[in-house]
């Protein structure tokens, strides 16, 4: 057995050893278990992510039991086998290996699967021992100069455990997707709700224990390990990963907030990528370079074909505190503009200047990529939302709002670089809004630029329908939002048009619930107008 670093933390050249390791074949000598288990390890799922055209990200995590297990497992690193073929039966172009599951991590695995065939779905399963995991589906991304007449993909975020149930993801299973965009808040940092209709275990998430402990409870719903195992997922984060409103290295308000909070988001990120099927390479400077304020770049760009670039952002790493708090001035509130003097302030960054630049440049790449759609995959809603009926504004400090010259910028980038078609996918509000994203998100005769589609979250609680109404007449560049229903987006997108459906479920306070569309959408290529259907 390999040993760990003296510090206990794997650093990013041991995890990259380890992905290397991972393509050995069989016969590669390391240790694994060698009597019958008495519980299954795989009792989370698999999972898949990062695709590319010619590589996939497989992941899972071991989970130990000291009453009945492997009585080494839980301190010790674990060798797992990983099989992948092009059929369920694991008969056609099988290909296995082994993988290193650090007990440094979590014991999770990231498989970083290379010389993959694109646009191929294949299957893919582990095992330890005599204990196998549920398959998995997955599949590449077509190469990116390939005519693709199609991409299905669905929007989901904000999962609060103790609001409801997950049962819009056994729904989604049944959609056939390319991919799934997850747009933050997988889990809640809280120790529990008001009329909460189930509670988390344990109590205000803090520590690395914590985290670790609050995944493996989400992780252990049913219909979100099926929905994992159905098709690769991009992931970005939003601020419950770590603490409600955080912003950067500063601390928001939530009730877990931690003396030093650094190291709280250090372990926070250490637990997000431990339960993510994400690349090492997201780890920019090792685990231990997350103490010191590292990042761990989760955000990129991917193509589907010459169909659509999917930009993936990270809004929360990087961004500047909120501006124009009371009390403490920390965490989010809701501001009058006009009685702000840093609201329209041009160095207030809600991307970080070098995610910033990045982004700008990909924009500007895209005009010789000519593909047909730009899918700006983010956190929160873009678009102005006025919560004042009549003169003057009232805006929320932790959106977009809040950030209003970051905002500026990039729509200014969008049209300094012709980008076509772009489509703002976005989450956090737990309300379903639909529209416009305008040249000037202050005026609203101002130029339309591209359109906006921003869910309502899987679980998460908003308030009801009563003053939407006069909501939608204060931010005309919305042409519609619904503040009750909770579920997924699923956008189909062609050559010639995209078409969106809001798909909700009945009640989240049941694990077993019907869905519906609630309304359905249509925007045709060239055309940055939203068309509702039904």
């Amino acid at each position: 057995m390999h040993p760990l670093p003296n510090s206990g933390l794997a650093s990013r050249r041991d995890i990259l050893k380890w992905v290397t390791a991972a393509v050995a074949p069989i016969g590669y000598s390391l240790s694994s278990a060698q009597t019958p288990l008495k519980h299954n390890p795989f009792s989370l799922g698999v999972a898949s992510g990062s695709p590319k055209h010619n590589s996939v990200v497989l992941w899972t995590r071991l989970m130990s039991d000291a009453s009945t297990g492997n009585p080494q497992f839980a301190n010790a690193d674990v060798t797992v086998k990983w099989e992948v073929a092009d059929d369920e039966g694991f008969r056609v172009n099988r290909r296995e290996g082994q993988v290193v599951a650090l007990a440094a991590l979590a014991h999770s695995v990231h498989l970083e699967l290379d010389g993959l065939q694109s646009d191929r779905w294949y299957f893919y399963r582990f095992q330890y021992g005599d204990a196998q995991s549920a398959t998995g589906r997955t599949r590449t991304l077509p190469h990116p100069e390939a005519v693709v007449q199609k991409l299905r993909v669905a929007y989901a975020s904000c999962q609060r455990w103790e609001h409801g149930y997950f049962s819009a993801y056994h729904h989604m299973c049944q959609e056939n997707l390319d991919l799934v965009l997850f747009l933050g808040d997988y889990i809640y940092e809280y120790v529990g709700a008001v009329n909460s209709v189930r509670l988390p275990t344990g109590g205000w998430v803090r520590s690395l224990a914590d985290y670790r402990e609050r995944y493996a409870l989400y992780r252990s719903e049913k219909s979100l390990q099926a929905m994992h195992a159905q098709c690769p997922w991009l992931i970005t984060w939003d601020d419950h990963e770590v603490s409600n409103d955080y912003a950067g290295l500063e601390r928001g308000q939530s009730g877990n907030i931690s003396f030093n909070f650094a190291a709280q988001r250090a372990q926070a990120y250490q637990a997000f990528y431990e339960h993510m099927p994400l690349r090492a390479s997201a780890l920019t400077q090792s685990i231990q370079g997350l103490a010191q304020g590292a990042e761990l770049r989760i955000y990129g760009q991917v193509a589907f074909g010459k169909l659509a670039n999917i930009y993936l952002l990270d809004d929360r790493q990087y961004r500047d505190r909120q501006v124009c708090n009371r009390a403490d001035g920390y965490g989010s509130g809701f501001v009058n503009p006009d009685q702000c003097e840093d609201w329209f302030n041009p160095k207030r960054s809600l991307l970080g200047a070098q995610q910033s630049v990045w982004l700008d440049q990909a924009f500007a790449k895209a005009q010789t990529d000519a593909r047909t759609w730009n899918v700006v995959a983010q956190q929160t809603i873009f678009g102005r939302r006025d919560f004042r009926v009549g003169e003057g504004l009232t805006l929320w400090n932790d959106g977009w709002d809040g950030y209003s010259a970051a905002r500026q910028q990039m729509t200014q980038s969008m049209q300094s670089n012709a980008l076509k078609n772009p489509v703002l996918i976005g989450g956090d509000v737990h309300e379903n809004w639909v529209g416009h994203v305008l040249a000037d998100a202050y005026k609203d005769n101002s130029a339309k630029v591209g359109v906006e589609f921003c869910g309502a979250g899987i679980t998460a609680r908003s308030a009801g329908n009563a003053k939407l109404p006069a909501r939608l007449a204060e931010n005309p560049h919305f042409i519609f939002a619904d503040s009750e229903r909770k579920g997924y987006g699923v956008v189909e997108f062609t050559a010639k048009q995209i078409q969106t459906e809001l798909r909700v479920v009945d009640d989240v306070r049941q694990p077993d619930t019907k869905i519906e569309t609630l309304a359905k959408f249509e925007v045709e290529a060239g055309v940055p107008q939203v068309h509702r259907k039904a």
